[in-house]
C-alpha cells in the first residue's frame, strides 16, 4: 500500500494537464498462455528506458482498431503472436515522459492477448527483457497500482480449459 500511495503521489501534478490537454491513449497486451505447471503465466517485459516491468503497448495506429494494436505491439516489443480480444479488460494509466521531455499521464486500453507463439526473433529484440510469471508476481513487478489489480484479475477469468485446442 505504500507504494502505491507513493505512485499516485507522483501522478497527482499531472492532474491539470490531463485537465487541460486531456488524457493521451495507449493500447497495451495483456498475454496470457496457459504454463507447463498447469497455471495461467502473463507476460512482462521491461521498458526500452527506465528498464521498469510492464506489458506491450504503444501508441494508436491510424486505420488499425485497438485489439490490432495490441497484437502489433505484442509482435514488435516481445515476438508474441496470437489473438487480442476486442474490448479492452481494463485501463490503467501510468508516467511518461516523452523525447521531448515532457510529461504526460497515458491511459492505456489493456486487452487480453491469448498467446499462439513466442518468436526468438522480432523488432525490437535485444531492447528489452521478457519473463513469464504468474499472474500474482507479475502484479507484485509492476508499479503501477490499475495494472497490478488487472493482472491479478486475470487469475479469476481465465480457466485452464480456455487453452486446449
Amino acid at each position: 500500500m505504500k507504494n502505491n500511495v507513493r505512485y499516485l503521489a507522483r501522478l497527482a501534478p499531472l492532474a491539470a494537464t490531463v485537465m487541460k490537454d486531456g488524457a493521451v491513449e495507449q493500447i497495451g497486451a495483456i498475454c496470457h498462455r496457459f504454463g507447463e505447471n498447469g497455471g495461467v503465466q502473463i507476460l512482462l517485459i521491461t521498458t526500452r528506458a527506465s528498464r521498469r516491468w510492464t506489458i506491450p503497448k504503444g501508441w494508436p495506429i491510424k486505420d488499425l482498431k485497438p485489439h490490432r494494436v495490441a497484437e502489433r505491439e505484442a509482435w514488435e516489443e516481445a515476438g508474441i503472436t496470437g489473438k487480442a480480444k476486442k474490448r479492452p479488460w481494463g485501463y490503467y494509466t501510468y508516467l511518461k515522459t516523452l523525447a521531448n521531455g515532457r510529461k504526460v499521464a497515458p491511459v492505456v486500453a489493456a486487452h487480453l492477448l491469448k498467446v499462439d507463439g513466442v518468436h526468438s526473433k522480432f523488432p525490437e529484440q535485444g531492447e528489452r527483457q521478457l519473463e513469464w510469471l504468474s499472474p500474482t508476481d507479475a502484479a507484485a513487478r509492476v508499479q503501477e497500482p490499475e495494472l497490478k489489480g488487472l493482472l491479478t484479475s486475470v487469475l479469476k477469468k481465465i480457466p485452464a480449459e480456455s487453452y486446449s485446442r
